[in-house]
């Protein structure tokens, strides 16, 4: 039976993104480390996915993955697993259909300036990090001179195509939770930090809530930082100040949960005895920690799949196609971090 790419990873001690740069032949990696990750590999006798039959050169494309971290609040060490498994679920799906995959990283860049990098680069096409960026940055991106999908984020009304998560329906099923375990007074804790799908989960929170017929108070929603550190900060400040918690709060992401637990605690409030809570993104902590949180787990490498798939299909289309835009759906993960108030 074949290992996954994290099982290799952890025996080799490096990051799944080493792991699949070695097992897909990309350069930038000591032999040191493609050794160590060559050597776990086979001791876990793991073996790839089928690939198509290796094009000629001439045939074979070339995609570039953008990993763009405008501010780093978002974009940060704490979600390298997050952006792992897009970077895995893409060289998995590219090695599928042959193509090379290039992974360039930018930190404080201008969106004018990364477009720039494109122009005369020889690629095929592009798949762009969108968690940073804001609907006037996706236009932006429409003078690229290749095709591109942008992930994790969504906008209606930008003519690109996207490949995200289902915000709305995630959300929904995290409310949908907490009423079936009897809760009725339920708060948000969000961000101040201006993402695409900090905003749509904000949205769809105050639409279900209101969906399920539920009191709604603006004065339950709390918004933080979205680091950890700044997420700690912060909501220790607004308990010092006299915050009145509801009997359950869900969080933005996992992130923000963990900062915010902390700051609970310091004020003596047990989760989940005092106050359930719900995370967002299923990041590895969250099985861990103690309690363990109750989150929502995002499709990332269905994600990554997909936006493969999806610009494979622009680059080939004789014309511009219209955009395509794609919403995955995501999973409740149940845990200990949520109370059971029924009778």
């Amino acid at each position: 039976m074949s290992s996954t790419v994290k099982g290799i990873a952890r025996r080799a001690n490096v990051s799944a993104a080493t792991v699949s740069l070695v097992l897909n032949g990309k350069s930038g990696i000591s032999e040191e480390t493609r050794t160590k990750v060559l050597q776990a590999a086979s001791d876990l006798n793991y073996a790839k996915r089928s690939a198509r039959p290796a094009r000629a050169a001439s045939q074979q494309r070339t995609l570039r993955f953008l990993k763009i971290a405008r501010h780093g609040h978002t974009v940060n060490r704490d979600h390298n697993v997050f952006i792992a498994d897009y970077i895995d679920g893409m060289s998995a799906e590219a090695n599928v259909l042959g193509h090379k995959l290039e992974i360039v990283s930018f930190e404080g860049d201008s969106v004018e300036n990364i477009v720039a990098t494109l122009h005369g680069a020889e690629i095929d096409g592009a798949i762009v990090l969108g968690t940073e960026l804001t609907e006037a940055d996706f236009r932006l991106f429409r003078a690229c001179p290749q095709p591109f999908v942008i992930i994790d984020t969504f906008c209606d009304f930008a003519d690109c195509s996207f490949v995200d998560m289902n915000n709305k329906d995630a959300v929904h099923k995290i409310v949908s939770h907490l009423v079936e375990r009897g809760f009725r007074h339920i708060g948000f804790i969000g961000s101040n930090v201006q993402t695409i799908n900090f905003q749509l989960r904000h949205a769809a929170f105050v639409e279900v809530m209101r969906r399920f017929d539920l009191p709604f108070d603006p004065r339950d929603i709390v918004t933080v930082d979205s680091t950890y550190d700044g997420a700690y900060q912060d909501m220790r400040a607004k308990l010092a100040a006299g915050l009145k918690v509801p009997d359950c709060y869900f969080c933005t992401n996992d992130i923000i949960t963990y900062g915010c637990i902390k700051a609970l605690r310091e004020f003596d409030l047990r989760i989940p005895q005092d106050l359930s809570i719900v995370g967002f993104d299923n990041l590895p902590l969250s099985a861990t920690m103690d309690p363990p949180l109750t989150t929502v787990e995002v499709s990332k490498k269905k994600i990554a799949s997909l936006a493969v798939r999806l610009l494979d299909e622009l680059i080939q289309s004789e014309r511009r196609a219209p955009p395509v835009k794609i919403l995955v759906g995501a999973e409740l993960v149940v845990r200990d971090s949520v109370a059971d108030r029924r009778g």
